[in-house]
């Protein structure tokens, strides 16, 4: 069973927003999302119940003198899995307060006995993003304008104006690759999960610059559906990779705005 390569649960909830970036930034008191705002997913391996994931957006805090919008992902897996291969995630991203780029990210990671504690800090003024793992610097990534981490990048993600057929590109960085992302809307359809049944829009990444196990798994897919209104709400999240079928199903959300 350890061939089920646990970090596919973070991979692909993360590279979901791997490859969006906002076009027209709405000022702050239109942000199509709050603090308090609590999205719990029910993650499955096929038809196994792998755990659970929790997409948060928590109160605002200051990361080197700026205020900065606090995202944070938490992915556990279940007693279940936790008998043969333990996973407890622990994803921080603060993205300044006008969503134009990222501050910071820091990613704690245990899947089975692999361990990650991951810093990648943002030297705006040189235009470099710098990974440290356990204290061990890498060679600094040169980042572009606009750039965002692989979390931050999906809440801009959902200032953009979505339609069928748009094509979105994004510039993202892990602190160890720069690269651009594109997806497409593909279509629009409703979807039922366990929090309900939702007008939605399934948006397709281009998975070519992803990397981990997407780009080990031919024919790899990844799709995602947002809600059809102005909060993109992401309400399930699909994925074909080498070591099965991932899905996450949207359980329940709060504070979710209106």
């Amino acid at each position: 069973m350890k061939s089920i390569r646990a970090r596919v649960l973070l991979y692909f909830l993360l590279a979901a927003g791997a490859v969006f970036q906002c076009c027209g930034i709405p000022s702050a008191g239109e942000l199509p999302f709050q603090p308090g705002e609590k999205l719990t997913f029910d993650l499955r391996w096929g038809i196994v119940s792998a755990g659970a994931a929790v997409l948060q957006v928590l109160p605002a805090e200051e990361i080197g003198g700026v205020s900065a919008h606090h995202f944070s992902v938490t992915i556990r897996s279940n007693a279940f899995i936790d008998a043969f291969y333990k996973v407890r995630d622990q994803v921080d991203a603060y993205a300044d307060e006008g969503m134009t780029r990222s501050l910071l990210y820091k990613s704690n990671q245990q899947e089975g006995s692999h361990r990650r504690n991951v810093t990648v800090s943002f030297d705006w003024e040189n235009s470099r993003a710098q990974f440290v793992n356990f204290g061990k610097k890498e060679r600094p990534v040169a980042v572009g304008p606009g750039t965002f981490d692989p979390l931050s990048v999906f809440y801009s993600f959902r200032l953009q104006r979505v339609a069928d057929g748009l094509h979105l590109e994004a510039s993202v960085t892990d602190g160890k690759k720069y690269t651009t992302g594109k997806a497409r809307v593909v279509k629009r359809e409703t979807v039922r999960v366990p929090a309900g049944t939702f007008d939605t829009f399934l948006v397709e990444p281009d998975l070519k610059d992803i990397g981990g196990v997407f780009k080990k798994s031919k024919n790899a897919r990844l799709q995602v559906w947002v809600t059809a209104d102005r909060r993109h709400v992401p309400v399930k999240i699909a994925s074909k990779v080498v070591v099965g079928t991932f899905e996450a199903v949207l359980v329940s959300a709060e504070n979710v705005l209106r």
